[in-house]
């Protein structure tokens, strides 16, 4: 978002064994850590960061047939290339995220139907409590519901490389999605080539501002800003909205309730000091329109919240990693 404060101190992790290395001598020394990848999901406060931040700069990709080993400072988008190229298919659903390897399971990043958790073989994680490193199952991840794993919100974990199952093949994954599945002119549970689901992804993905563009502020974000509330039944006032089952009850579009609230496309030039904005082409993003703090960008959210809120009943929640800031 080109938001946030200063770090007091700041460090570059190129491998794993410095990535270590700096985590445990701050953590013995007291001197608070944040580990910064990619940075396309951190909103930091206008203060910054009073402590140490690492920035994860570790690299290496190794394919061994199926297998696909990645180290966690790799950027996933150049990955999932790498993947196609190789032959191997699997990843081609999660093209033009943004961020590094090691950030794919934290959130179990998911894209038009597919999921981290779906290829994730074995992680090797870094435990700052225990100070072992050892290499996990995606069983020990608690992988979950909206997007959840024991690595969300948590910083006793730092993953250092993640090892991925895919299917050496030409073809992709069954198309689950309706809206891929249009763009490419087949149907759900359709298969084609890999490499042309990653065009019409990063078609599609381009098309809503979410993928990186420095010149075009739509994409000054960190993508969705709130998660898709998912709720025990739906109120009267939100039955439009598209919903979908969900094991812990109904899913409904958070987009839909921003819009149906009032904010439109690109709303937010004449709210606060016009420096933030929803994007023009996704409701779901808060934009940096050019000179924004970290205050303009709460301010805006919780605004829209409370819109949500007195519209709707609903509240939604950031799915974004806020460090040092809050809604109010």
């Amino acid at each position: 978002m080109r938001v946030g404060g200063p770090a007091r101190e700041f460090a570059v992790a190129r491998t794993s064994d410095e990535l270590v290395s700096l985590v445990r001598d701050a953590d013995a020394s007291g001197t608070p850590v944040l580990l910064v990848g990619g940075g396309s999901n951190l909103v930091v406060s206008d203060e910054g960061f009073d402590g140490l931040v690492v920035k994860v700069e570790t690299s290496g990709v190794r394919v061994d047939g199926d297998s696909m080993w990645v180290a966690a400072g790799e950027r996933w988008d150049s990955v999932v290339a790498r993947s196609l190229d190789d032959g191997l298919a699997g990843l081609e659903a999660l093209s033009g995220i943004p961020g590094l390897a090691g950030a794919t399971p934290v959130q179990n990043v998911g894209a038009y139907g597919t999921v981290t958790s779906d290829v994730l073989e074995s992680l090797t994680v870094y435990d700052r409590e225990t100070r072992e490193t050892s290499v996990w199952g995606p069983e020990r991840c608690g992988f979950g519901l909206h997007r959840q794993s024991v690595f969300k919100h948590s910083t006793r974990y730092v993953i250092l490389d993640t090892t991925m199952r895919l299917r050496r093949s030409g073809a992709s994954d069954p198309v689950r999605y309706a809206g891929l599945a249009d763009r490419l002119a087949v149907t759900i549970g359709d298969t084609v080539p890999a490499k042309d689901v990653r065009e019409a992804v990063l078609d599609l993905r381009g098309q809503k501002g979410m993928v990186l563009d420095a010149e075009d502020h739509d994409t000054w974000s960190v993508g969705s800003f709130f998660l898709n509330p998912v709720l025990p039944e739906i109120p009267e006032s939100a039955s439009r909205a598209p919903q979908y089952p969900d094991p812990s009850g109904i899913k409904i579009h958070a987009a839909w309730l921003i819009q149906n609230a009032g904010f439109a496309h690109g709303y937010g030039t004449e709210f606060g000091n016009g420096t933030v904005a929803l994007s023009t082409k996704h409701v779901l993003a808060i934009t940096n329109r050019g000179g924004a703090t970290t205050a303009d960008v709460m301010a805006l959210a919780s605004h829209i919240r409370d819109g949500v809120e007195a519209e709707f009943g609903i509240t939604l929640v950031p799915e974004c990693d806020l460090v040092g800031c809050s809604l109010a």
